[in-house]
C-alpha cells in the first residue's frame, strides 16, 4: 500500500470531524438565532402588553374617577332634594306621569313653535312593602297657583313654561305629596308600546265620534268591549266628548291605566319587556337616572297583581269657565290621607 492510500482515510476522518464541527456550529447558530428571535417577540410581546396595560389602566381609571364623579353629583343632588321630601311618603315610591300632546291647536312659544302641554297626567304610587299602586288623576285643566308666581294657570299648560320640574311642583303643591320620579312620553311613544305589547283590551263606554282638522284628530269609535291597537288607544285617551269634558277623558285614562296595567303583569309581557325598556330609554322623558334604576327595579318586581286603586282629584267646574276644574282643598287632603296611610318606613323614620 503507497503512502497516499495511507493518507486517505486520514484526510477522510479530518474531513468529517471538519463537517461536525461546522454543522455543530451552524446548530449553535440556529439555536441563538432562534434565541433572539424569540427574545425579540417575546420583549414586544412585554412592550405591547405593557401598553395595554397602561392604557386600560389609565381607562379604567378615567371611566372610575367620572362614575365617582357623577355619582358624588347625584348624592349632593339626592341629598338636596330628601330636603324637600315629605318623610311620610318614605314607604311608598310616587312617580308622575305625563302624557303630552303634539301642541297643535294650542297656545305658541315665545319663538313661534307649537308649546306641547301636559294631555294626561297621573301619580303612580307604589307602596314598598306591599307592591300596592295607587293611581291619582288630574284633570289637565286644573286651576292651580302657578309655583314662584303670582299668577295662576291650568296644570296642564305647565309644561309649555316649565317643563316637566314645574308640574311636579304644582302637583305636590296641590295634593300635599311628595313626588320622588316623574316620566314624560309623547302619545305616539305610548301608542308604540301598546303596539308592542299587541294592543290591549278594554270597554269602550259610549260611541266617540269627534272631528278636529286642526289638532289633527279624527275619532271613530264604537261601545262596548274592544280590542284596540296603539293608534285607536290613543284615540280612547283623547276624546273630551260633550258630558263631561275634561273631567270624562280623565276617568277614561283611569280606565285605560288599569287595562294596561293587566296588559304588562301577564306572563307573555316578559318577552316584549327589553323592546319596551329601550323604547322608555330612548324616548321618553324622566328624572330617573342610572343610579335610581336599582331601586325601581326592584319597585316594579314587587309590584302586586292586585287591581290598582284609583282615585280621581275631586273638583268642581269653574262658574265663568266650565272648561276649568276648580280643586276642592278639603277634600283632597281627606282623600291623600285615605289613600296614604303612614307606613311602618315613615313611622321608623320619625
Amino acid at each position: 500500500m503507497s503512502r497516499r492510500e495511507e493518507r486517505q482515510p486520514v484526510n477522510r476522518t479530518r474531513e468529517n470531524i471538519r463537517r461536525k464541527r461546522k454543522l455543530l456550529a451552524r446548530k449553535r447558530r440556529l439555536r441563538l438565532l432562534r434565541l433572539c428571535i424569540f427574545l425579540l417577540f417575546f420583549g414586544i410581546v412585554l412592550v405591547v402588553v405593557g401598553f395595554l396595560c397602561m392604557t386600560l389602566y389609565h381607562w379604567g381609571s378615567g371611566i372610575y374617577a367620572e362614575y365617582q364623579t357623577r355619582h358624588e353629583a347625584y348624592l349632593a343632588r339626592r341629598e338636596a332634594r330628601a330636603g324637600e321630601l315629605d318623610p311620610r311618603f318614605d314607604g311608598y315610591t310616587n312617580v308622575l306621569v305625563l302624557g303630552l300632546d303634539d301642541g297643535a291647536g294650542g297656545p305658541e312659544t315665545a319663538d313661534g313653535h307649537a308649546a306641547r302641554q301636559a294631555d294626561t297626567l297621573l301619580l303612580l304610587s307604589v307602596e314598598n312593602e306591599t307592591g300596592r299602586l295607587r293611581i291619582v288623576t288630574t284633570p289637565r285643566d286644573t286651576w292651580v297657583p302657578i309655583p314662584d308666581s303670582a299668577y295662576e294657570d291650568r296644570i296642564g299648560t305647565l309644561y309649555g313654561t316649565g317643563g316637566a320640574p314645574l308640574v311636579v311642583r304644582a302637583t305636590e303643591q296641590l295634593l300635599g305629596v311628595s313626588v320622588h320620579q316623574y316620566v314624560a312620553v309623547d302619545m305616539q311613544t305610548c301608542a308604540d308600546i301598546i303596539d308592542l305589547l299587541g294592543g290591549i283590551d278594554l270597554y269602550v263606554e259610549s260611541d266617540m265620534d269627534y272631528d278636529d282638522p286642526e289638532a289633527d284628530l279624527s275619532i271613530h269609535l264604537k261601545q262596548g268591549y274592544q280590542h284596540l291597537d296603539g293608534k285607536q288607544a290613543q284615540e280612547y285617551l283623547r276624546y273630551r266628548g260633550t258630558d263631561l269634558g275634561d273631567v270624562g277623558r280623565s276617568e277614561r285614562q283611569q280606565q285605560f291605566v288599569k287595562a294596561l296595567y293587566e296588559e304588562v303583569m301577564r306572563v307573555r309581557t316578559l318577552t316584549k319587556l327589553p323592546a319596551i325598556a329601550e323604547i322608555l330609554q330612548t324616548r321618553v322623558e324622566t328624572s330617573a337616572e342610572i343610579f335610581d334604576s336599582a331601586h325601581l327595579a326592584n319597585v316594579l318586581r314587587q309590584m302586586s297583581r292586585t287591581e290598582p286603586e284609583t282615585w280621581m282629584l275631586p273638583g268642581t267646574p269653574a262658574e265663568s269657565d266650565d272648561t276649568i276644574w276648580l280643586p276642592e282643598t278639603q277634600a283632597i287632603g281627606e282623600g291623600v290621607a285615605r289613600l296614604f296611610p303612614e307606613t311602618k318606613t315613615s313611622v321608623d323614620d320619625e
